[in-house]
């Protein structure tokens, strides 16, 4: 095990109908607070009105914002940004899933900040300081509420790149299983497979290759949401299934699963971002094309941890360690499938010919984290694993 320094600040409260704590739960951290949500989820099911009323109840003001598209945008965040700062308002609570948490955070970042907010994610800025965030979140997928990141597109340069610092790790989050009861079959699925990749990455790419309790916490994480996901597609609405998923999302890249593993990359996200940044598809459709595909090309280099994930999470047991590895990627790609997923290019109406852009794209990701075995001949290659 590789040394490390494990924090997480967040205040998790979790449980079915600890929304209505939110109110009482902000008042410390201000109380004219920014309202940040999606398009039409909050609204629809009453979580926004419901979210409002506790906060009236606190004796917290709130000025809405709302309108988070799923692949956030930086206008939005400098739109935001202009609002926090001429109501004077002193936090931010974000209601929604990672979109709406991640642009929460940007806004936190900037607000200080003279300069404009993509020098954050250009890293040409560092981010000090933060005003206040606090979450209720309707989504399980992105494990935002806690940790320090955010992901952001530029509409302009067509870049998703991302931020982080200390000082945006949310205060608070409020993790009730009753708030994503409403969430489609798709969208449930598309969350269930960002945060198995999540937990993946560091699986597959950390420096240490002996992390015995690592490797059975990132496996159990999996099996947990593979069954989680099982349930909830006969019965979206269950409780049990719901409250599953949502904490081993938030488990899966809270920073645990990689303390130890020594340095990791997350060379399936680097790829995937260029996917959603250039065609504005779901970022866990994005994962389900690319995630298969990558683990197809390193097969050679990741063989003895591809067939260790074929023998705990698919138990492949036969045959030898190559023909173990290969069973296991494709019974992931096969239950890829049967939760109706993307695992091809052209199921997100890619072709072939588009496969040059993205490795341009991806290219510029990969040198911001220093990936550099990731040229843009690499990144094509992996992507034509993703063809017929």
């Amino acid at each position: 095990m590789k040394e490390f320094v494990f924090f997480n600040p967040t205040r998790v409260v979790f449980g079915e109908g600890k929304t209505t704590l939110i109110g009482e739960l902000t008042r410390p951290y201000g109380r004219r607070v920014l309202l940040v949500y999606g398009r039409e989820s909050a609204q629809r099911t009453g979580l926004l009105a419901r979210v409002k009323a506790s906060l009236a109840a606190a004796g917290v003001e709130s000025t809405e914002c709302g309108g988070v598209k799923s692949n956030p945008v930086v206008s939005f965040v400098r739109a935001a940004i202009n609002l926090f700062r001429h109501q004077r308002l002193e936090a931010i609570v974000a209601v929604g899933g990672g979109s709406v948490v991640d642009t929460a955070k940007a806004v936190a970042a900037g607000v200080h900040y003279e300069g404009d907010v993509w020098d954050f994610f250009k890293g040409q800025a560092k981010v000090e300081r933060a005003v206040p965030v606090l979450v209720v979140l309707s989504l399980a997928a992105t494990a935002s509420e806690m940790n320090d990141g955010a992901v952001i597109t530029n509409e302009a340069t067509r870049q998703k790149f991302g931020l982080g610092g200390e000082a945006l790790f949310p205060k608070v989050s409020i993790l009730d299983p009753l708030n994503t009861l409403s969430v489609p079959k798709t969208y449930t699925m598309y969350g269930a497979v960002d945060a198995i990749v999540h937990a993946l990455e560091g699986y597959f790419s950390g420096q240490d290759p002996r992390t015995p309790f690592q490797d059975r916490l990132v496996e159990s994480l999996v099996l947990t949401t593979m069954e989680a996901v099982k349930v909830l597609g006969r019965d979206l609405s269950h409780p049990e299934a719901r409250a599953e998923l949502m904490w081993c999302a938030t488990l899966a890249l809270n920073g645990l699963t990689t303390a130890g593993v020594g340095p990791a990359g997350y060379p399936m996200h680097m790829i995937e971002h260029s996917l959603s940044a250039l065609y504005d598809i779901p970022h866990g459709a994005g994962l389900g094309v690319v995630a298969p595909a990558w683990m197809r090309y390193q097969s050679a280099r990741i063989r003895p941890k591809l067939a260790r994930f074929a023998e705990r999470v698919f138990r492949c047991a036969e045959g030898t360690e190559d023909e173990r590895a290969w069973a296991g990627i494709d019974a992931f790609e096969g239950w890829l499938r049967s939760l109706e997923v993307p695992t091809r290019l052209r199921d997100v109406r890619i072709s072939e010919s588009d496969i040059p852009r993205i490795a341009g794209n991806a290219l510029m990701l990969a040198r911001k984290w220093d990936l550099t075995e990731y040229s843009a001949g690499v990144i094509s290659k992996i992507l034509r694993f993703a063809l017929d």
